[in-house]
């Protein structure tokens, strides 16, 4: 079984509901963490949401669409 995802998001982000889409088309398992309220998360991700984040702490960064992913996901090792 694959590993739940992160995906650093907002309210409001249309690339955000962009990039959620293609995380339940793709059938992935995520968690989506607002990064609103964390100050340290703000900081990091303000400018580069959305961004996917895995156990190993490897980020797929948007833009990427479903093949991005499938290749992301792939070199999980």
């Amino acid at each position: 079984m694959t590993a739940i995802l992160t995906l650093y998001t907002t309210a409001g982000c249309h690339l955000c509901e962009h990039a959620e889409e293609i995380l339940h088309n793709a059938g992935v398992r995520f968690v989506p963490v607002d990064i609103e309220d964390d100050l340290a998360l703000l900081e990091r991700y303000g400018v580069r949401i959305p961004v996917l984040l895995d156990a190993r702490g490897r980020e797929l960064a948007w833009p990427f669409d479903g093949q991005a992913l499938q290749n992301w996901l792939a070199d999980s090792g």
